[in-house]
């Protein structure tokens, strides 16, 4: 079984883009709902564990980890904190391979040792491979040996180019042709017996720069909070001295119809986490705040990832619909789902 993880890759601008991806275009399947926060970090420990957030614990793209009073942001994470205290929970990859199958990673080397591997992809063969060649010529080198196989791959750069120049450019659509190839690739080497799924994290949306709201720069929404974390479509607000009605209802004031504002305890009622264990209740915001349509909650301490044009993280269509496409090795075109 080959599972591929397209980082980036939303159902609506698969569908808007099928001519540039042929090979996606031809395997059988549909949408699903990517985990909120859709956000990297939390899509990965979501496939990784086969939970949500709420039992996983990466509840965004950063978040405050309470034992240490530290800000985790998961994508950059070295050593520390520890990934299994972070997230004990036993991972897909380790319960695979328990049962005697050979489980085996092909993603960028640098991320081997990283803190999010380590705290949700633990328990593969991890091989470290750039472009699509080095993962096809692996996966052969896999197929050729006996055995049942588990392969997840994993494909980096349609997100970083849309988050560069955004998913209504011609430049993502070029990546979305580079990552069809690599699907080609994939296709090409099922044989009877195989199965090869294809998905995503999350996907994307465009923020132009007039919907962006700096929150430094926003009258009322400092008072009585200590920091904020997430991301520009999502933010997590902690609050002195714990949740507060003035501060919720100040930033419901100020954001108005821009951004949901939730308590934390509405986020865990509405189930947005999944089940929420209550030892990791506290890693979730005070408030939580998740920008409607294309707009954009950037500040000044996270300045680079809030000058960037295409965000996720939040609840619209673009970013939570996500592909789950099916292809067997006895028959890789069973039907396309473009029809």
């Amino acid at each position: 079984m080959v599972v591929c993880l397209i980082d980036g890759l939303g159902w609506q601008s698969l569908r808007e883009h099928l001519p540039d991806a042929p090979h996606l275009a031809s395997i059988a399947g549909g949408s699903i709902d990517a985990p909120f926060p859709s956000t990297t970090p939390v899509g990965l420990a979501s496939l990784g564990t086969g939970l949500l957030a709420g039992e996983h614990g990466l509840v965004g793209a950063s978040f405050e980890y309470p034992e240490t009073g530290e800000i985790l942001a998961p994508l950059q994470w070295g050593r520390h904190p520890t990934p299994m205290a972070v997230q004990p929970e036993p991972t897909v990859f380790e319960r695979v391979a328990a049962a005697g199958v050979r489980v085996t990673s092909l993603s960028p080397a640098a991320y081997a040792h990283s803190g999010l591997t380590r705290a949700v992809l633990r328990g593969s063969d991890y091989r470290g491979v750039e472009d699509a060649p080095e993962r096809l010529a692996l996966l052969r080198e896999l197929h050729a040996q006996p055995g049942p196989g588990y392969t997840y791959v994993y494909w980096p750069e349609l997100d970083r180019i849309g988050h560069e120049f955004g998913v209504a450019s011609p430049d993502w659509r070029a990546a979305l042709r580079r990552a069809d190839d690599l699907v080609g690739g994939l296709l090409r080497g099922l044989v009877p017996g195989d199965l090869l799924v294809v998905t995503a994290d999350h996907g994307m949306v465009d923020c132009p720069t007039d919907r962006r709201i700096l929150l430094e720069d926003q009258p009322g929404l400092q008072a009585g909070v200590r920091r904020w974390a997430g991301e520009p479509r999502v933010r997590h607000v902690y609050v002195e001295g714990g949740a507060s009605a003035d501060v919720l209802d100040a930033w419901r004031e100020v954001l108005a119809d821009r951004a949901h504002v939730m308590a934390r305890d509405d986020v865990i009622e509405r189930g947005l986490l999944g089940p929420v264990d209550p030892l990791l209740a506290d890693r979730i915001g005070d408030i939580v705040v998740v920008a409607r349509e294309d707009w954009m909650l950037a500040s000044r301490v996270d300045a680079t990832v809030s000058s960037l044009i295409g965000q996720h993280g939040g609840l619209t269509p673009d970013e939570i619909l996500v592909p789950a496409l099916v292809a067997r090795g006895e028959d890789v075109r069973m039907g396309p789902w473009r029809s």
